[in-house]
């Protein structure tokens, strides 16, 4: 089963009332372009960016949006008229402790506030303002939010979901648990690991292995450790990049090869750009083609500073 999940702002007080208007998203084609436009015609205010509940796809994508928009209201001309918020119900910018100590301080230098812990109960688009479960309240003049995000509806009609939409999965051999002869990949499952495209790619490797052990009579193997990279896109121009597991979070270090790289983790660089540029070729000509890059999917903690 690789079904994915979808955005679901039906899930959010008040939202739809001003879904396209004062609130905006990036999760579609239709919404990313509402979304440039709007971005196009803004003059100055605040900027909200908040994710509504978890899980939701691509944890780094809501922090990317924040440091582009401070990198493009620069290039505009109008950052000293604008602020920006990202208001999160995380306990910091980011999942794992150091990352999101390292996005913290870049979010600091760029003067982009972060509001955390922040569980969202509705958006009031008349007055222009979202609230916390716990009665908070944050104004803005243009929101960018990361709905509720489900499972796909077809696993919730099957009965074989975990109340939400995802298949409740085996965090390591990614045998769905509460049911025989099936596996489960990428966002459809509910293993605790970022929903995000490196972790399916690592997950269909180990998948494919247990699934060829049980054709030949065998166990399947406890082998994927959450294993997820991400690029963090800061400007048009440079890139951070993380590697981490279920276990081990994010480090500084080389990647993929100790002391040559050529790309640096939990760091600003243009060579993290370029990874980033290039490896759009590399998806279309390379993984969809079903060509292996030869990368293991589990973790790999050479060139990582431990400590």
């Amino acid at each position: 089963i690789s079904t994915g999940c979808r955005i679901a702002p039906e899930e959010n007080d008040g939202l739809l009332d001003t879904w396209g208007k004062t609130a905006f998203s990036f999760y579609s084609l239709d919404a990313a372009e509402k979304l440039r436009q709007k971005l196009k015609e803004f003059d100055g205010g605040k900027i909200v960016m908040n994710v509504a509940e978890l899980p939701f796809k691509c944890p780094v994508a809501p922090i990317e949006f924040v440091f582009l928009a401070d990198w493009y209201l620069k290039k505009k001309g109008i950052r000293n008229k604008c602020e920006i918020e990202y208001v999160t119900p995380l306990p910091g910018a980011f999942t794992k402790p150091k990352a999101s100590a390292v996005f913290t301080q870049s979010a600091k230098e760029k003067n982009v506030k972060i509001t955390t812990g922040f569980e969202l109960n509705m958006v009031n688009g008349k007055e222009k303002y979202i609230e916390s479960v716990q009665g908070n309240k944050v104004n803005y003049d243009l929101l960018v939010i990361v709905p509720t995000t489900i499972g796909d509806k077809v696993i919730s009609d099957s009965g074989i979901d975990d109340g939400i939409g995802y298949v409740p999965t085996h965090h390591n051999t990614l045998k769905a648990l509460k049911h025989e002869r099936i596996y489960v990949i990428g966002d459809a499952t509910n293993v605790p690991t970022s929903k995000a495209g490196s972790v399916a790619h690592y997950e269909a490797d180990v998948v494919v292995f247990n699934i060829m052990a049980e054709i030949h009579g065998v166990k399947p193997e406890e082998i994927y450790d959450g294993h997820s990279t991400c690029f963090i896109v800061y400007s048009k121009g440079t890139s951070s990049l993380i590697d981490f597991n279920y276990r081990i979070e994010p480090l500084p270090g080389k990647y993929p090869m100790p002391k040559l790289g050529p790309f640096t983790l939990l760091h600003e660089t243009k060579m993290n750009w370029y990874g980033k540029l290039g490896f759009e070729p590399l998806y279309w000509n390379v993984l969809l083609a079903g060509r292996h890059l030869g990368a293991p999917p589990t973790l790999v903690m050479a060139g990582k500073h431990v400590g």
